[in-house]
């Protein structure tokens, strides 16, 4: 038998290390999704999304302008959301991902503490009723349609995960309305609703109930 010298066993050991690390750094976050994750997608910088953000964003690592809730079963695993594509609908989380790469923007995993997940059972069930409602274009709560954020907090509502908050249109760096917003809702004929009850992907997203776990290759 031929006897392997100590410098070609050193060179085995260390290719197959940085085998290991190649390997372990190509494993997507999406294989460690849980039932009742959360997806929160990136703002772009204009449009909506960049209205959205520039009157929400409140941590400087966060700026998300949608949200899904993750649901794991047998039949595989999908993402619930609401959106302005199709309202209120169950997803593939392949199509799910799909659809925000052509838009350009990436999909973060958050989680609920493990204190809090006792509420997530209930709150698949919760929104899994709520699905094929219409997209609600005026983010003014109402029962008969729900925007992404509006959607998620209906399905933790009973177990309190998360609270409604007064909304704000006012653009922090002219402390006066953001004048996408003043021109959306005077399109509408509708009052800015500043002050009424809502919520937000930044605003979930900020949650201390919650954890980060990693972007969604």
């Amino acid at each position: 038998m031929r006897k392997i010298s100590k410098n070609n066993l050193v060179r085995f050991f260390f290719g197959f290390f940085v085998l290991l690390l190649v390997l372990s750094c190509k494993t997507s976050v999406s294989s460690v999704l849980k039932n009742g994750d959360f997806l929160f997608v990136t703002a772009k910088n204009t449009g909506l999304s960049g209205a959205i953000n520039s009157v929400t964003q409140t941590q400087q690592n966060a700026s998300f302008d949608h949200i899904g809730i993750v649901e794991r079963n047998n039949s595989g695993v999908f993402v619930l959301h609401a959106a302005p594509n199709g309202g209120s609908q169950k997803q593939t989380l392949k199509d799910f991902k799909k659809d925000q790469k052509a838009e350009g923007q990436k999909v973060f995993a958050y989680r609920l503490k493990p204190e809090y997940q006792k509420s997530i059972p209930e709150a698949i069930s919760k929104a899994n009723s709520l699905l094929g409602k219409p997209y609600n274009f005026d983010y003014i709560l109402n029962e008969n349609s729900y925007y992404c954020s509006d959607f998620i907090e209906r399905s933790f509502r009973e177990n309190h995960i998360f609270k409604l908050e007064p909304m704000t249109f006012i653009d922090p760096k002219t402390g006066k309305t953001n004048a996408y917003w003043q021109n959306f809702y005077s399109k509408k004929n509708l009052k800015v609703p500043e002050g009424e009850l809502g919520c937000n992907p930044n605003g979930l997203a900020a949650s201390d109930k919650l954890e980060r776990i990693g972007e969604i290759k």
